[in-house]
């Protein structure tokens, strides 16, 4: 591989640039102005909700889209503090700074943890561990989303109405907030300002999608601000935000606080990941582009990296963000490159530009992204469609809402691992026979009159055979041996048998002396070559007879009617 090649391999910004064309830079300039009315806010917002102060937001947002643009492969993904996200890194850093510590502290450890998360993602990048994505199932998104969209709520309701609660975790947050209003800590100025905007929020998104509803909001909030003098009616104000380029800081923490942080970078990257890699495929399919899981893993880490150094902390890719991006025009990463200059320019001339927002509205802003994450109809057609999978889902929805949201992302992770365990312990099967009129051997259950042979039985297990399962392939396989009368072949539709472990193999030796003891014959058809080349391997092909392994089914039960004589008969229907 040559080095232009390996360059836009690495880095594909590069390419961006030597490809760029001169009809996009309006579009992308435009769609970047529009995206920071919504970064700006958001970013504020969210960094409140990962409990650190507002600025840092603006920081990681800048520096976010800086390190994703230069080795990120999609050309439009937007990237930078989520509401997801939020909760997790105040989960990792309030135990560690203590609530209502030094900001500093809480803002050195959100560097650290966002500098993992970096190599973390980086690590797995490159060692293509991009299915790591899939260790959250559509389920245990569901329910895990549904949870995490109520602790955002609830924990930021007292926010909306003026006060604040020292409990941590729904039940503790919901009891505060509860208590806080029969106490009469709302503050009635601060309930106003945060119901309008949250209302106009919602009442935008949902009637006036094209007019920018946090923009609109947020200004309204402001304008509210000067017109009654909310600030002297007792409503917290976001305060000017300190001028400057973004201060080129080195993340930091001490031995003891490496571990906490280490187990919170890991579940992030997890949950990062999937949202970034479900974020990109949904988009890319769109416009033809292939999603480069691998790369997007790179980028994400890249992101992450660049804002650790200026007092960051962990970013992913933004759907809404993303939506916006797109439906106002943007064609590549200049976009957000647009978006992070004019954040820097307002940062540099005009700092006081946002000092009279108040603190409710960005309470609202974040609620409304809460709202966002919330799947409902999801949770609906779960309960339709498979109610096994809709109990997963509140699982993890229970596991958010109770246990706190680092273990809901174990639990959603775990569940999901044992609902694959679950599939593989105990596959489907099925016993197959010649339905009259339609090709092929088929499913018992579905086509009870088929004709069967006497003395054969065709059992289809659909699954690899391995540790897990091998125990009920066994019992199943016993089970129809012992019918009476007994069958002569036991012929395993094996197609769908895509590995053989050696705990397998061992059974399947003990299982066919067991079964010719009984003068029943275990017989494979249609085994992969793959599969049958690891028989070979174990030295288990000699053991079961290699008379015993047939290429088609056809084939197998030929040679059963040659030398049985049999011929297919109807199924006797038993009245009653």
């Amino acid at each position: 591989m040559d080095g232009k090649r390996m360059a836009y391999r690495w880095v594909p910004g590069i390419r961006a640039v030597t490809e760029y064309r001169r009809g996009w830079l309006a579009k992308d300039l435009v769609a970047g102005l529009v995206l920071t009315t919504l970064l700006v806010p958001q970013g504020m917002a969210y960094a409140e909700l990962a409990g650190l102060p507002p600025i840092t937001g603006l920081y990681t947002t800048v520096f976010g889209l800086l390190g994703y643009a230069l080795f990120g492969a999609s050309r439009i993904l937007v990237v930078g503090p989520d509401s997801s996200l939020g909760p997790m890194i105040a989960a990792v850093i309030v135990p560690i700074a203590g609530s209502g510590g030094d900001p500093a502290v809480a803002v050195g450890l959100a560097s650290m943890l966002a500098l993992m998360v970096g190599l973390t993602m980086t690590a797995a990048g490159i060692a293509k561990l991009g299915f790591i994505a899939d260790l959250l199932s559509k389920p245990t998104q569901i329910g895990y989303m549904n949870g995490l969209a109520l602790t955002i709520l609830v924990g930021q309701l007292p926010k909306l109405f003026g006060f604040s609660v020292d409990g941590h975790g729904l039940v503790s947050e919901a009891a505060g907030f509860v208590r806080g209003l029969a106490a009469g800590d709302a503050v009635p100025a601060a309930v106003a300002v945060g119901l309008m905007t949250l209302s106009v929020i919602v009442v935008l998104q949902r009637w006036l999608p094209k007019v920018p509803a946090v923009l609109t909001a947020v200004a309204a909030a402001i304008a509210a601000t000067w017109l009654f003098d909310l600030g002297e009616r007792g409503v917290k104000l976001v305060g000017p935000l300190p001028p400057g380029f973004p201060p080129l800081t080195l993340p930091h923490a001490s031995w003891s606080q490496l571990v906490p942080l280490l187990i919170g970078a890991v579940g992030i990257t997890v949950v990062s990941l999937t949202d970034t890699i479900s974020t990109a495929s949904s988009f890319a399919s769109r416009s033809g582009q292939e999603v480069h899981a691998d790369q997007e893993m790179k980028g994400i880490g890249a992101a992450n990296v660049a804002a650790a150094f200026f007092q960051g902390f962990p970013v992913s890719t933004s759907g809404s963000r993303t939506a916006v991006a797109e439906q106002s025009g943007a064609r590549t990463q200049l976009t957000g490159l647009v978006g992070a200059a004019l954040i820097l320019t307002m940062l540099l001339l005009t700092p006081g530009l946002l000092r009279d927002l108040p603190q409710p509205a960005l309470g609202a802003v974040v609620i409304a992204a809460s709202l966002s994450l919330a799947d409902i109809p999801g949770t609906a057609r779960l309960w339709r469609r498979r109610r096994l999978e809709f109990l997963v889902s509140i699982v993890a929805f229970l596991g958010v809402a109770l246990l706190g949201v680092l273990p809901g992302i174990g639990v959603a992770v775990g569940l999901s691992v044992l609902n694959v365990f679950r599939r593989l312990w105990w596959p489907y099967q099925a016993e197959l026979g010649r339905p009259h009129g339609v090709p092929g051997y088929h499913d018992l259950r579905s086509y009870p009159d088929a004709e069967r042979l006497p003395g054969l039985v065709m059992f289809r297990f659909d699954a690899p055979l391995i540790f897990a399962n091998a125990r009920v392939f066994r019992e199943q396989v016993r089970r129809v041996a012992r019918r009476e009368p007994a069958p002569r072949w036991i012929v395993v539709a094996a197609e769908p048998v895509t590995d053989v472990d050696t705990t397998a193999a061992d059974m399947l030796e003990t299982l066919d002396r067991e079964l010719d003891a009984r003068g029943t014959a275990l017989v494979f058809a249609e085994l992969k070559d793959p599969v049958r080349r690891k028989l070979d391997r174990y030295g288990l092909t000699a053991p079961l007879d290699p008379a015993h392994f047939f290429p088609t089914l056809d084939d197998a039960v030929a040679a059963y009617r040659a030398r049985t004589g049999a011929t297919w008969e109807a199924p006797v229907i038993r009245p009653g």
